[in-house]
C-alpha cells in the first residue's frame, strides 16, 4: 500500500477539528486514505441507495443511529446532512468525530461554507504524486519540493513517455492494469455522473468534444473564442464547462504573474490537465511511438511536471503559489513559484542533451529591473546535472 503524503497533515489537524474533509476528484484514493488514517471508524457509502435514503428521511435519526467516529463517504449526495452535523458537532465539540470525503469540491465546499464554518478543515487528494510512488520520501514543506536531490529522487524504472501515458490514478497501478482501458471507462462514469449532477447537459457527444479540443490546449494560453468556435458553443458555456472541470478535479488554471517590472505582459491564464494519461486519451495518442512523435509533446510533458508540483503542494496541505509569466513579445517563463520571500522561476525542456540556450530567458527574466529572483532552475529530459552552484542550474527533471 502506498503511503500518501497528505496522511500525516490529516493526523495532526484530526486533534484540532471535529470534522475532517477529504476531496477531489473521483479515483484519486480519498476513501482508502480516510480508512488509513481511522481505521477503528465505521464507515458509510452514500454510493448506496438505501444509506442515502435512511439519512435523507430522517437525518437526527440517521446520525443518532451511528453515533460520531465515523466515516462518510460521497456526502455531497446527502447535502441536507450537513446542517444536521452542525448540531451534533457542536454538542460534544470532540475533534475527529467525522470525517466526510466527496468527489464534487464545489457542491462540497459550498454547503462546508454555510453549515460547518469554524468546525471543519478541508484536504484535497489528487491522484498519486511520482515522489509517492518511487522515492518514497514524503514531503513536508513547500520548500522541500523545490529543493533538487540527486540522491533522495532516484530515476524512475519506467521511461518518461510510458510514465506519462501510465498517469498517476491510484487504481491503475495498484491493480495493475491497462490505463487506456481503465481511462476510457473512467471517463463515461465521470460524465454520467458527475458532470449530468453538475450541469444540465442533453448533448453528451458535444461535451465529450469539448473535453478533446480542451485537451489540445494543456499548457497554453486558455483562449475562450477558439474554443467556443471549435465546436460551435458560447464562451459563456465554455467558461461554464471549464469551471465544472476545474471543480472536479480534471483541470487547474494556471494564473499569470504580474507583480513584475515589466508592464507589457500577458494576463491571460494557462489550461493544464490533471492526469498525463487522460490527457493523452483524450488527444487519441494511444502508444509511446505515437507520444513521441505529437506535435504536442511539449505541451504534455510540460503539463505532466507542472501538474506533479501542483500536487504535490496540494498535499502538504498548502494552496499551489505556481505561476508562469509572458510579455506581449513571447518571452515567457514557464513556472514561477512562490517561496516565501523568494520567487523561483523554473523552464521545462523536452530535450535531452543541454544547450546554452535553455538560460536564455530565465536570464531574461532575472535581468529585469527589480527582480528578486536569485536562483532559476532548468529542467530536461537528459541525465546531467549542470551548474549546481551557478544563479541558473540545470537537472534532470526527476531531481525533484
Amino acid at each position: 500500500m502506498i503511503t500518501r503524503n497528505l496522511q500525516p497533515f490529516i493526523l495532526k489537524y484530526a486533534g484540532q477539528y471535529p470534522v475532517l474533509a477529504i476531496v477531489g476528484p473521483r479515483q484519486s484514493g480519498k476513501t482508502t486514505l480516510a480508512k488509513q488514517c481511522f481505521p477503528g471508524y465505521k464507515y458509510i457509502n452514500f454510493e448506496s441507495l438505501d444509506n442515502r435514503m435512511r439519512a435523507e428521511d430522517d437525518p437526527r435519526g440517521f446520525l443518532e443511529d451511528t453515533g460520531p467516529r465515523i466515516i462518510l463517504d460521497e456526502i455531497q449526495r446527502v447535502p441536507a446532512l450537513f446542517t444536521y452535523l452542525q448540531e451534533y458537532v457542536d454538542k460534544t465539540r470532540e475533534p475527529a468525530q467525522y470525517v466526510l470525503t466527496g468527489s464534487h469540491q464545489f457542491l462540497l465546499m459550498e454547503k462546508i461554507s454555510q453549515s460547518l464554518a469554524g468546525r471543519i478543515i478541508t484536504f484535497k487528494l489528487f491522484p498519486f504524486t511520482m515522489n509517492e510512488i518511487y522515492s518514497h520520501i514524503p514531503d513536508k514543506t513547500i520548500s522541500e519540493i523545490f529543493m533538487p536531490s540527486e540522491s533522495a529522487h532516484v530515476k524512475p524504472e519506467r521511461a518518461l513517455p510510458e510514465l506519462i501515458l501510465t498517469g498517476m490514478y491510484p487504481r491503475i497501478h495498484d491493480q495493475q492494469l491497462e490505463p487506456r482501458k481503465w481511462i476510457e471507462n473512467y471517463l463515461e462514469t465521470y460524465i454520467e455522473r458527475d458532470v449530468r449532477l453538475l450541469i444540465n447537459i442533453s448533448n453528451i457527444r458535444l461535451f465529450e468534444n469539448f473535453l478533446k479540443i480542451a485537451a489540445t490546449h494543456s499548457g497554453q494560453l486558455l483562449n475562450f473564442a477558439v474554443i467556443a468556435n471549435s465546436i460551435g458553443i458560447s464562451q459563456p458555456t465554455v467558461k461554464k464547462w471549464l469551471s465544472v472541470m476545474e471543480a472536479s478535479g480534471i483541470i487547474f488554471i494556471l494564473s499569470p504573474y504580474y507583480k513584475n517590472y515589466n508592464k507589457r505582459i500577458v494576463k491571460t491564464p494557462k489550461l493544464f490537465f490533471i492526469d498525463s494519461a487522460l490527457l493523452c486519451f483524450l488527444l487519441s495518442i494511444k502508444t509511446t511511438d505515437e507520444l513521441k512523435a505529437s506535435p504536442l509533446y511539449g505541451n504534455i510533458f510540460e503539463t505532466f511536471i507542472i501538474s506533479e508540483f501542483y500536487k504535490r503542494i496540494h498535499h502538504v496541505c498548502e494552496k499551489p503559489p505556481l505561476y508562469f509569466w509572458r510579455d506581449k513579445t513571447a518571452n515567457e517563463i514557464d513556472l514561477l513559484v512562490e517561496v516565501g520571500s523568494e520567487l523561483i522561476p523554473m523552464e521545462i525542456k523536452l530535450a535531452k542533451t543541454f544547450s546554452d540556450s535553455f538560460y536564455t530567458s530565465i536570464s531574461r527574466w532575472m535581468n529585469l529591473e527589480g527582480n528578486p529572483s536569485q536562483k532559476g532552475y532548468i529542467l530536461y529530459t537528459g541525465d546531467e546535472c549542470i551548474g549546481k552552484t551557478k544563479p541558473i542550474s540545470v537537472y534532470p527533471w526527476y531531481t525533484f
